[in-house]
């Protein structure tokens, strides 16, 4: 499988071609099609980020479309402003394209800030949400720069330090409380996007605090936050705590940023719960 594992492509109206997986066989009664979106960082794709998740939803009956965020995988990656607005704009002509009208969204770090925002704009597309450590909580001046992942992977990326595989693997090992869960895959998937990501994929990312419109979320939600998180404060967990309804999270002792890689079969078995819900 090569950086993205090959998958689809689709041309939006705008011009951008985004890069998606399209697995599973929807069974009659399994509810929405299960989207998984990505985070940010250098390198990133759908599948890397999920390839040890997504194939057991599909087994278990879910249509699973893993998308490729425009400047990740291999997506388009334009000289442009990778504002939030930007990334939910493509994410649902992604989905105008497929003719997905409801869905479940599967979000981590900036993919679940992602899958908020998508929610909030268009709550009637989106019947769950399951969010691992999502963006978009707090302050990006005040509490992310602060963050040592954050710092070290906006230092490494700009000196372009990632474009080999023991660059990518001291940044990979940041991601997670035991780095020997990092494989030889993974680090030449990331290597092989990098290359070809323009600076202005990280150093013009806005994410804006929404943390005053989350009560208007009206979906169920599940989330996930590891305690050694260095790139999004668990504090965030306490704040969506407070200002969501019909939400359950799970934190994570001895687990960094990447919950459904260092807890995969808890991850995948909890949200398959969560998700078997919505059918009794």
């Amino acid at each position: 499988m090569g950086a993205s594992a090959q998958g689809h492509f689709v041309t939006l109206p705008d011009g951008l071609q985004l890069h998606y997986q399209d697995i599973g066989e929807q069974d009659i009664g399994s509810g929405e099609p299960v989207i998984f979106v990505h985070g940010s960082g250098p390198g990133a794709s759908g599948h890397s980020n999920f390839k040890q998740n997504y194939p057991v939803f599909a087994d278990a009956g879910y249509r699973v479309i893993v998308p490729d965020l425009p400047g990740y995988g291999a997506s388009d990656k334009p000289d442009t402003l990778y504002t939030l607005d930007f990334f939910v704009t493509a994410l649902s002509g992604l989905l105008d394209a497929l003719d997905i009208q409801r869905c479940v969204l599967v979000g981590n770090s900036l993919g679940g800030a992602i899958a908020i925002k998508l929610a909030l704009d268009q709550p009637q597309r989106v019947s769950r949400l399951v969010l691992m450590a999502p963006g978009g909580l707090m302050e990006k001046e005040q509490y992310y720069l602060q963050m040592e992942g954050i710092q070290k992977m906006g230092a490494a990326f700009a000196k372009g330090e990632l474009n080999d595989a023991a660059g990518m693997r001291r940044l990979l090992a940041l991601q997670l409380f035991d780095d020997t869960l990092i494989s030889d895959e993974t680090v030449n998937e990331r290597v092989a996007v990098v290359q070809q990501q323009p600076v202005c994929v990280l150093s013009t990312m806005q994410v804006p605090n929404m943390t005053e419109r989350l009560g208007e979320l009206q979906r169920p939600i599940l989330g996930f936050w590891g305690m050694n998180d260095k790139f999004c404060p668990v504090s965030g967990a306490h704040t969506m705590m407070q200002h969501c309804r019909n939400i359950q999270f799970v934190l994570l002792s001895e687990c960094g940023h990447w919950v459904q890689v260092e807890h995969r079969e808890r991850f995948n078995r909890q949200c398959l719960a969560f998700l078997g819900e919505a059918r009794r």
